[in-house]
């Protein structure tokens, strides 16, 4: 019996020998379609190649495609674990041709595979074609041999394929399996067609028209080829079963399940088996695509399907965490083929264990409630909508995981009731909201978030996106197009809304009638809005967009906000565990960091933290992001951003490795922070680390300023050009340039001491006594002049050399800068008690115009305003003296 893996390889081995190329699957979230929120079947990866926007090096493919349905138009959730067919998560087997082969082969190469490398018999295959293909039934004829009554002719668009209402097209040949009499169901296009006794298996896709809007179909120029065969489906067929979960990876998904909540398989839980199988492979894959626990958009769905299945690991009376046990064997069953669930396998058990130990904590609480609203209800009547709104306001129970527990009851829930109470709860928040933009743009952002929701940030691991234009803004308000200054809301998009310290993303939104500048990118009302400038053509609201990223900045934004963490770090662990973040910028050309610490950072500190950053930038070892709550997060010694609200999930950011250190979740983890921001895959992508230096920010903080990578690289470049400029004015080796910068400084502190002197010697005449301006008032010796070619602080040293030589006796000197003029006074200890330096020295400055002055009784100093008064501000003094004299 052939394994399903058996299956996938055989496959996609035939098509290889021939001539197509084995492409790997695309990821579960969409690149190129913004109308999907998964990719939910084969030809999703290929959408721009059919419709000739891309161009690939090969002309017929194969591949294994992964899919899921469990959101939107294509949700299989509620029906999952209940029928044999229904899965939230599958796989596609595909054969494509892109203008290349067409139904002269697409059909041969069908039925050789089915009928000889699968050995199904012949007589139990059965087909139809679209009514008015007479191409493809004459095909089935000749290659196998089919008699009319087992080509059905099919007249609707069961058998008619369509990208969109516009574009390509065209009809379809499914191939069915009959399972005999023994089982209920009648041919397709029968009454009894919804029975189990045929299967559809294969459906082939004949791309050879154009759909117009006037309703034409004209021929497209490449005919193409598009094929989807589900691997459970041909998988339980080989396999000599009837339903999917009795397939060997299946049953052993659900034999863990069994082992894991010691329960039967088979016995009356097998529902909740086959639920937690089905939703184990979903979550699991969509994790490792990087999807995670959210509360809005592809997050939401999967924790939904999360939830669903320990919702039915609790009914089977598991008391503890179960999904995350049962990765291992996923891993194994599947990670032959599909490498990203190894490589994602740690991320996928944690998150799972996480995201399970919290719900738990709910769900009893939660069943306990809907138990309580039951009682009072008649039997069968619906639970209140008013009641299951407030189980997911409380308990985070989403409207379809109280359906699915009260479906097994017999019962509904007014789904009208629920509605209402969620429009009264959106009503309160909207008269309470503050908004986080501009007041007057403030309605419009949360009318557009209220009737829109919230977009998907894909920029984790994107720099360019397909997306859908919802809405655009310009002078504050809505319009259906716009050309100018406009904000772009999409479905989606790769650019990051300034938050936490990061700047906002830039970069062009490109549409089929024109190209937007994206200048910054914000959040407001929970939205992501594009601020731009449409440059070319207009941008129309509901058309399809490019959202590209400029890669260069938003490099360098992350490399910055990787360095920030361990920069935070290196400064604990040089100053103290008292740092903590005060504010930050995390922008393209720099950071800034400010933190909590009362004094500045010594040279040597200063380098010790620089060398430190750049160690574990050359460590070169990975950045990992997990999802935990809060509580958690702070267990493990993750630092909390300064200004960010958390919810009940944050995201935590690990990063360096240094073995024995006992921090972090493995013990060896150097940064480990709760941050929602873009970062490096590995410290090494930083490049480098230069610290400018420390300032202070405000009381108790201080700020350091950095630069990383090309800036870091072009910052030592003009240094040493400057170092290089310096060495050679002093015809010296750079080496060198210390010292003899140093020699220079003493050089010339030799010579301004030697000028001082000259100046003083000057000043009093070569003799020191003071010459023709000694004075005697009231018999004190008095020296009053105004001095010329001598500055302020030169006074002092003048008026003490003037009172030693007098002996006892006042100085008076005014010096004249050719600004504003400055004012010394000195007075002789034995004459303090009589009279003060700093009344002589008001009295002067006031007389030049200026205010106050100060010092000590012996010696004080000031400054004038108007060198013109000079003689009048002595004077003025020297008054002062003799009327304290008498």
């Amino acid at each position: 019996m052939p394994s399903l893996n058996d299956i996938r390889t055989t496959f996609l081995d035939y098509f290889a020998r021939n001539g197509h190329a084995v492409v790997d699957s695309s990821p579960l979230v969409p690149r190129n379609d913004p109308t999907l929120m998964f990719t939910n079947s084969g030809m999703v990866q290929f959408k721009n190649v059919f419709t000739g926007l891309e161009h690939r090096d090969y002309n017929r493919a194969t591949t294994s495609q992964k899919c899921v349905r469990a959101g939107g138009k294509h949700n299989d959730l509620d029906n999952v674990g209940y029928t044999a067919r229904h899965h939230t998560f599958f796989e596609m087997l595909g054969n494509f041709s892109f203008g290349d082969y067409f139904k002269s082969d697409a059909i041969p190469f069908a039925w050789e595979l089915l009928t000889r490398d699968f050995d199904i018999p012949k007589d139990r295959l059965l087909v139809t074609v679209y009514h008015t293909d007479d191409e493809a039934a004459d095909m089935w004829k000749k290659v196998a041999g089919l008699s009319d009554d087992r080509i059905i002719r099919i007249p609707t668009d069961d058998n008619f394929w369509r990208m969109g209402p516009t574009g390509p097209c065209g009809p379809c040949t499914e191939i069915f399996f009959d399972h005999g009499p023994s089982i209920w169901g009648g041919p397709p296009g029968s009454a009894d067609e919804d029975g189990d006794r045929f299967i559809e298996i294969w459906n082939l896709v004949f791309m050879q028209n154009e759909q117009h809007e006037d309703g034409r179909l004209t021929d497209l120029p490449r005919q193409s080829i598009d094929t989807g065969m589900g691997l459970e489906r041909i998988g339980a067929l080989l396999q000599g079963k009837h339903d999917n979960y009795d397939t060997d990876l299946m049953r052993a998904l659900i034999e863990a399940s069994s082992h894991a909540t010691s329960s039967d398989p088979d016995g009356p839980g097998k529902t909740h088996h086959r639920v937690i199988a089905d939703h184990l492979r979903a979550v699991s894959f969509l994790i490792a695509d990087g999807v995670m626990p959210a509360n809005d958009g592809r997050g939401y769905v999967l924790r939904r399907i999360m939830r669903r299945a320990m919702r039915h690991a609790h009914m089977l009376g598991a008391q503890d965490p179960v999904m995350h046990r049962l990765v291992p064997v996923l891993v194994t069953a599947m990670g032959g083929h599909y490498t990203e669930l190894r490589d994602a396998q740690a991320l996928i058990t944690e998150t799972l264990r996480a995201e399970e130990t919290r719900f738990r904590q709910t769900l009893d609480r939660g069943l306990k409630l809907l138990d309580a609203e039951l009682e009072g209800l008649p039997e069968g009547a619906a639970l209140t909508g008013e009641a299951a709104f407030k189980l997911y306001d409380t308990f985070g129970f989403p409207l379809d995981l109280t359906q699915d527990a009260l479906r097994e009851r017999g019962r509904s829930v007014d789904v009208a009731g629920f509605d209402a109470a969620m429009a009264e709860q959106k009503a309160r928040a909207r008269a309470s909201w503050a908004g986080s933009g501009e007041a007057a743009d403030a309605t419009i952002w949360f009318d557009l978030a209220d009737r829109l929701g919230t977009a998907e940030f894909l920029g984790d691991d994107m720099e360019t996106a397909e997306g859908q234009v919802l809405a655009l803004v310009a002078d504050g308000a809505e319009v259906a197009s716009a050309t100018g200054t406009v904000q772009i809301i999409t479905n989606q998009t790769p650019f990051y809304a300034e938050s936490g310290g990061q700047v906002g993303d830039c970069g062009f939104i490109r549409s089929g009638t024109g190209v937007a500048e994206v200048t910054d990118t914000r959040k407001s009302a929970g939205l992501i809005i594009h601020f731009a400038n449409v440059t070319e053509g207009e941008i129309v609201t509901g058309q399809p967009v490019r959202l590209e990223v400029s890669h260069t900045r938003r490099s360098a934004i992350r490399a910055n906000h990787s360095a920030t963490h361990l920069l935070h770090e290196a400064l604990r662990r040089a100053l103290g565990d008292h740092v903590a973040q005060k504010g930050s910028l995390n922008a393209h050309d720099r950071l800034r960091f400010d933190f909590s610490h009362g004094a500045a950072i010594s040279a040597d500190d200063l380098a010790q933290i620089e060398a430190e950053v750049n160690s574990f930038i050359r460590q070169n070892t990975p950045v990992e992001t997990r999802i935990m709550t809060p509580d958690e997060a702070r267990a493990l010694g993750a630092q909390a951003l300064f200004g960010e609200k958390y919810g009940d999930e944050v995201r935590v950011v690990s990063m360096g490795n240094l073995p024995g250190s006992g921090k972090g979740h493995d013990g060896n983890t150097y940064s480990l922070e709760l941050c929602g921001g873009t970062h490096v895959a590995r410290t090494g992508d930083i490049g480098a680390f230069v610290l400018l230096g420390d300032a202070a920010s405000s009381a108790g903080v201080r700020r350091v300023e950095a630069l990383t990578g090309q800036a870091a690289l072009e910052y030592l470049r003009a240094q040493d050009a400057r170092l290089s400029d310096i060495a050679g004015l002093l015809k010296a080796p750079a080496q060198d340039v210390g010292g003899r910068v140093r020699a220079l400084l003493d050089e010339r502190r030799a010579l301004q001491n030697e000028i001082a002197q000259l100046k003083r010697q000057v000043a009093m005449g070569g003799s020191g006594d003071g010459g023709d301006d000694l004075r005697d008032v009231a018999g004190i010796k008095v020296i009053a002049k105004v001095m010329d070619g001598v500055s302020g602080k030169d006074l002092p040293p003048l008026i003490d050399a003037m009172k030693e030589k007098l002996g006892s006796g006042a100085v008076i000197l005014i010096a004249d800068t050719g600004g504003k003029p400055a004012v010394a006074a000195g007075v002789t200890a034995d004459l303090t008690d009589r009279f003060s330096a700093v009344e002589l020295v008001r009295a002067v400055v006031a007389g030049l115009g200026g205010k106050g002055g100060g010092g000590r009784p012996d010696m004080a100093q000031g400054g004038g305003a108007d060198i013109a008064n000079a003689d009048a501000a002595l004077a003025a003094a020297l008054s002062l003296i003799e009327k304290e004299s008498v």
